[in-house]
């Protein structure tokens, strides 16, 4: 089979679904509406220097693999979705600290203090997205619906990497950061909310599941994907931490929604390697338009295919993963997908600062680089996952 093209069911779109789908995107707005401000408030108010607000950034892709190891347990012992519940209240939590911190204009004298606050912050994150996407969202669907499942509510989540900023610089220029911290921490309110809503069925705890397991965590063999899509991932955490512009993020999702369009026309019958292929090409050209040419027309086409490209690529990897998975491994072919998607951005926005420091030229001919690098990687990755896939 050299095509794939994911069907649709209307059946699926019931309430419940849509609820985990908004708390997906919810849960991911609270993380990208920091990417832009949280560096300028850390180097102007904490007075770190770029070097440290880019590890600060960069330790929550860390933290992300922290508590990962033991979602299997924690989701067989105890209710799936009050582990989810918890671990976003946590978020929420942290996420006051900050702006307890903000609202008295106090000063943080360790960056340890930040990193470490990062990092927890990227653990109950990744807990509770690895649990709401690995394991409630296919809760809520029928078994023949659930790669569709997983499909689209990735797209929420998508879509939170272009608006999550967007709103970010917007609240943050009009109110201040102060109203950025605030809005993160009713989203994850709203999370919680959303997903207490849902009734999932009791299930009984099981005595034989270790307490540490790659279960629902990492895919070993699809670790030459995972490199692969780090790659792709870094370049776009590199472009973010230089652009502090809500009109870039809001062609960037413009560029979303075509993607949406041209995988449901374009790309239906195409043969499997051309989303991606197109997807980095895209990617290239919009970098090499930024570093070549300074037209107004640049600031529409290059996030728009930026955006583009992104979604082609964040899609087709992620039903890569699915289809790379075993029996009983859908859920830890999530997890991975999400590990190298949201590590691969916390570590390149983590880069950008640390070793760019706002030197836009430099940091936007790394993102090419590592463009190019993927491209020419996903020639053979390509055909590894054709003589590995299992679906």
């Amino acid at each position: 089979m050299n095509s794939q093209s994911t069907p649709v069911h209307i059946r699926l779109w019931h309430k419940d679904f849509w609820l985990m789908a908004i708390a997906n995107f919810l849960l991911t707005m609270t993380v990208y509406m920091l990417v832009p401000t949280m560096p300028q408030w850390l180097v102007e108010k904490q007075q770190l220097g770029m070097v440290d607000a880019g590890i600060a950034m960069g330790a929550f892709g860390v933290g992300l693999f922290a508590l990962g190891a033991f979602i299997s347990y924690l989701v067989q012992h105890y209710r799936r979705n009050l582990v989810c519940i918890y671990a976003v209240l946590a978020e929420a939590l942290l996420l006051g600290a900050l702006y307890y911190v903000d609202g008295l204009n106090m000063r943080v004298n360790d960056p340890m203090i930040i990193i470490i606050h990062r990092l927890l912050q990227g653990a109950v994150f990744g807990l509770a997205q690895m649990v709401l996407t690995s394991t409630l969202i296919i809760d809520t669907s029928e078994s023949f619906q659930r790669t569709e499942a997983n499909h689209s509510a990735a797209w929420f989540s998508r879509f939170a990497l272009s608006m999550g900023p967007m709103a970010g610089l917007l609240i943050g220029r009009i109110a201040g950061f102060h109203y950025v911290l605030l809005s993160t921490i009713v989203c994850a309110i709203a999370v919680a909310v959303l997903v207490l809503t849902v009734n999932f069925p009791f299930r009984a705890p099981q005595d034989d599941i270790p307490t540490v397991s790659l279960d629902r965590f990492f895919l070993p063999h699809g670790f030459p994907l995972f490199v692969n899509l780090q790659l792709i991932t870094l370049a776009v955490g590199i472009i973010l931490s230089v652009v502090l512009d809500e009109h870039f993020y809001s062609m960037m999702m413009m560029g979303f929604a075509a993607a949406i369009l041209a995988q449901r026309f374009v790309f239906k019958d195409a043969e499997l390697k051309s989303e991606v292929v197109t997807g980095l090409i895209l990617m290239g050209a919009a970098l090499l338009m930024m570093l070549t040419r300074n037209l107004p027309i640049v600031m529409i086409a290059a996030p728009l295919f930026i955006g583009m490209g992104t979604g082609l690529i964040g899609s087709r990897f992620l039903l890569f993963f699915i289809k790379l998975s075993r029996h009983c491994q859908r859920g830890t072919s999530q997890s991975t997908f999400l590990l190298g998607w949201e590590s691969g951005i916390a570590w390149g926005v983590g880069i950008g600062l640390a070793v760019f420091q706002g030197d836009t030229t430099s940091a936007l001919v790394a993102a090419l680089i590592l463009t190019i690098v993927a491209l020419a990687m996903y020639h053979f990755t390509h055909v590894w996952f054709t003589n590995n896939k299992n679906r």
